[in-house]
């Protein structure tokens, strides 16, 4: 199985951006030095004082200086906020930054009333699957120079390496993501730490709607990948002591509070304690919003639940309130999988 891992680039406490993207450029470093497959870099807009991945496309240029092999990309860029050829040219552009190793993850999602007014995004279209499914087409199209001849962007030319063209990727956390990457015959990744309950039904649905791509950056056969938040400690103690932050922001979420991130010290104390330590085996029906573990518990747990949906590559994210223990959970779990 393969692992990788996606970055928010957060704030640290006390902190600055400049500071969030250095300890993102050492995050890429070490997932390189360490075997994960890929690394991505998120796009949230209207909370940069707590996460300042606002850009993927800005920081994906400067990572394509960082790092030498391991793939880059975003998880994701939200499409519903740009021309599919703008987004086509900056992933192009940066094809030829780093030859052959970028991702494009096309992804949608409104953030608040304020952030979308500013970035002049609709947010009553009339058919938002049907928009959607026609934007990612259109940036694959782009991409891979597909359109007919007759078509009015036929003539378009994108800056690009004579490598491997970005691979596009759908990500989602429901069934109707699922349904369109199915339908174009494109790679699926679901965000499992959203909505943990809507994983197994995507991916089910994504294989009942699959259909051998018939664009040129599509896939045959129905591949996937689940982005699960996860932490690794030395101890089960240790790794839940540090999954208390992931659990309280989403209390914190879930009261309107979003993109704010506690120390360990105010999660336990808005928490009432350290969580209880994930189980070993999770029950069938069970799939937490965020685990921990040491290496071996978390190993066995990520097989897990990559075996439910039936994927063979595992994205980690977390939330964490130290970027060295953001680091060392990363090497933990290296060591832990077996990555070399």
């Amino acid at each position: 199985m393969e692992f990788s891992v996606v970055d928010l680039s957060p704030v640290p406490a006390d902190g600055t951006a400049a500071d969030a993207y250095a300890n993102t450029v050492a995050t890429a470093r070490q997932a390189e030095r360490l075997g994960y497959s890929r690394f991505w870099v998120a796009e949230h807009h209207g909370m940069a004082d707590t996460i300042a991945g606002t850009t993927p496309e800005v920081l994906l240029g400067h990572l394509a200086a960082e790092t030498d092999e391991i793939r880059i990309g975003s998880g994701a860029v939200l499409l519903n906020h740009y021309s599919p050829f703008k987004v086509a040219e900056e992933f192009a552009a940066l094809d030829a930054l780093a030859p052959g190793r970028i991702d494009a993850g096309l992804g949608r999602a409104n953030g608040s009333p304020a952030a979308d007014r500013a970035l002049e995004t609709d947010r009553h279209v009339r058919n938002p699957d049907e928009d959607h499914a026609e934007k990612i087409e259109a940036v694959v199209n782009h991409l891979y120079d597909d359109y007919p001849d007759e078509h009015p962007y036929s003539d378009l030319e994108l800056p690009r390496s004579d490598q491997e063209t970005p691979m596009p990727w759908v990500l989602g956390s429901s069934p109707s993501s699922a349904k369109i990457a199915g339908e174009l015959g494109l790679p699926y990744c679901f965000a499992a730490f959203i909505r943990p309950q809507f994983a197994v039904h995507s991916f089910e649905t994504y294989r009942e709607q699959f259909q051998p791509s018939r664009l040129a950056g599509g896939v045959d056969e129905p591949s996937g990948m689940i982005a699960v938040n996860a932490i690794c400690a030395d101890s089960d103690q240790a790794a839940a002591r540090h999954r208390a932050v992931a659990e309280a922001s989403y209390k914190r979420m879930q009261r309107g509070n979003v993109g704010s991130r506690p120390s360990i010290e105010q999660a336990l104390d808005e928490l009432g304690g350290v969580p209880d330590p994930t189980p070993p085996t999770l029950d069938a029906d069970e799939w937490p919003r965020a685990i921990s573990g040491s290496p071996e518990t978390l190993a066995g747990l990520l097989e897990q639940l990559a075996d439910r949906v039936d994927v063979d590559e595992v994205m980690i994210q977390h939330i964490v309130a130290d970027h060295d223990d953001a680091l060392r959970s990363h090497e933990l779990l290296a060591d832990g999988v077996g990555l070399t």
